[in-house]
């Protein structure tokens, strides 16, 4: 299971619960913004750096890494990579390290680098241990969605979309993006059902899908775009993402609309539920193809 871009979403809707597992507590944890980082002239690239706002100086830097495959050289590339960034950093922050396997017989240890796990700034968190946490905050019951049995991940996942609906008008989150979340979760989970049987069986309307951030970006970008050639490129992501892979022909007939015909295709799909609709839809545009 590919799971690092599934880790890069949850961090980066949720950095609060980075600090969470990493036993950090600030003042702001909601400031802190979580991205991918190159260190220039090297072949590193810190996959996870949760940087936090800047008017508070106490509060570290979080270096994140998901594990979830052997590595018996990945504590040299970690630490590497972390020590590399704190010296050409000025001033030099406080730092913490968080390293996130799926269990603990994923670990490779290396004596080299023993001593290291044992300073205060790192820690090992093993999702396998999250399962059964009795009171979990939101982000861990997104965790325990990762790694959940196949008999218990859409139960789990049901009784927490249903606490983001009832979470009140002012929730401490983004419901839309955590919805999204769940959503993307089960996909990996769950392979042999399609997104819109995940959608059904989690009860997401069309209202839930167009409140989620990717809905709004990608819209927002056709929009502003201006240009035919990438409104119909991000039409044609956002249908793939919602209808599934496109048969040629519709692609080549969307690939042919007209910038007016592409930005209307863009407002109709929201509310797409299979691909009949598109067929439809294109069907009586026939006269905006040319």
């Amino acid at each position: 299971m590919k799971t690092d871009n599934l880790f890069y979403r949850i961090f980066s809707t949720l950095p609060g619960l980075a600090l969470e597992l990493a036993g950090v507590t600030v003042a702001n944890p909601g400031g802190y913004s979580f991205r991918a980082e190159e260190i220039k002239q090297t072949a590193f690239r810190l996959d996870g750096l949760l940087t936090p706002p800047p008017d508070d100086s106490d509060a570290p830097l979080i270096f994140l890494e998901t594990q979830a495959q052997p590595d018996d050289d990945f504590y040299g590339r970690f630490f590497a990579e972390i020590f590399l960034y704190l010296y050409r950093t000025v001033p030099r922050p406080g730092w913490r390290a968080l390293v996130i396997y799926p269990r603990r017989t994923t670990e490779r240890l290396d004596p080299c680098y023993a001593s290291l796990l044992t300073l205060p700034e790192v820690r090992r968190v093993y999702l396998e241990d999250l399962v059964e946490v009795p009171t979990p905050s939101l982000g861990i019951q997104l965790l325990q969605l990762v790694t959940a049995t196949p008999r218990t991940v859409l139960e789990r996942a049901l009784r927490l979309a249903r606490a983001v609906r009832a979470a009140g008008p002012s929730p401490p989150f983004p419901p839309a993006e955590v919805l999204d979340l769940i959503e993307t979760i089960l996909v990996y989970r769950l392979p042999k059902l399609t997104r819109q049987e995940i959608q059904t069986m989690l009860g997401f309307t069309h209202t839930d899908l167009k409140k989620s951030r990717f809905y709004q970006e990608v819209f927002a970008e056709g929009q502003e775009e201006g240009r035919r050639e990438e409104c119909i490129a991000l039409v044609l992501r956002l249908l793939n993402r919602r209808l599934g892979r496109l048969p040629a022909s519709e692609t080549r007939r969307i690939q042919h609309l007209s910038l007016v015909a592409a930005e209307a295709l863009a407002e109709a799909l929201l509310d797409f539920q299979n691909p009949s609709d598109l067929a439809a839809w294109l069907a009586a545009q026939s006269d905006e193809i040319s």
